[in-house]
């Protein structure tokens, strides 16, 4: 069962055996909070957190930005000043989350946002980005995390300040839901390409 407890998140659902990874940090979900930095509209990480598969919190610290901070933004991030006193420094939560994240499968919304904030790249390949994976989409676009929760988990999330833990468990538990039919998408996607690039490099040597 992948448990995800959280003081706004609790829900339990059987996680098939088929198609497991062997170990539990073979699928990781991660989620980010920022501070203003600069003239305040510009976003610097102040807290990140990742758990593995079953929700189980295996990185969370507060990061010191690298700019002074002149927004904490803290009805959304939760983020205040004693936070940071003893935070982090970036380059050294920027290098535990590289090691973590390093040859697994990544979870998380909007994850281009977060990778950016750390400074850090991950392969297309890897990512599960549940504010993009197609049957969470709508004709308007992308859906916040928090509709996406109650809609496909009945949790309630981000009723308040956000707590990363809550976010990461929440689109971790998106992502095992659904879990087969998104890989098997992947696959298929992956083979199309594949034999898009064969018929070229078969034209070309023509």
């Amino acid at each position: 069962k992948l448990n995800l407890n959280g003081p706004k998140l609790s829900r339990n659902f059987n996680d098939s055996d088929d198609d497991t990874p062997n170990s539990i940090l073979d699928v990781v979900a991660m989620d980010c909070e920022m501070v203003g930095v600069g003239q305040g509209n510009k976003s610097a990480l102040a807290r990140v957190t990742l758990v593995n598969k079953w929700g189980n919190v295996i990185y969370d610290e507060f990061v010191r930005p690298m700019e002074r901070v002149v927004d904490f933004r803290t009805k959304i991030s939760g983020i205040r000043p004693r936070d940071l006193r003893k935070a982090k420094d970036f380059s050294t939560a920027q290098k535990k989350v590289a090691e973590l994240i390093h040859g697994r499968i990544l979870v998380g919304h909007a994850l281009s946002n977060d990778l950016k904030a750390l400074l850090l790249s991950h392969p297309k390949k890897d990512i599960r980005d549940t504010s993009e994976y197609p049957p969470f989409l709508r004709s308007s676009g992308r859906v916040a995390l928090r509709h996406l929760a109650s809609e496909h988990l009945g949790a309630k999330i981000q009723t308040g300040e956000h707590c990363p833990i809550d976010d990461a468990r929440a689109a971790m538990m998106l992502y095992q839901k659904n879990r087969k039919e998104w890989e098997k998408s992947i696959k298929g996607n992956f083979r199309s390409k594949q034999k898009q690039k064969k018929r070229k490099k078969i034209k070309d040597a023509e």
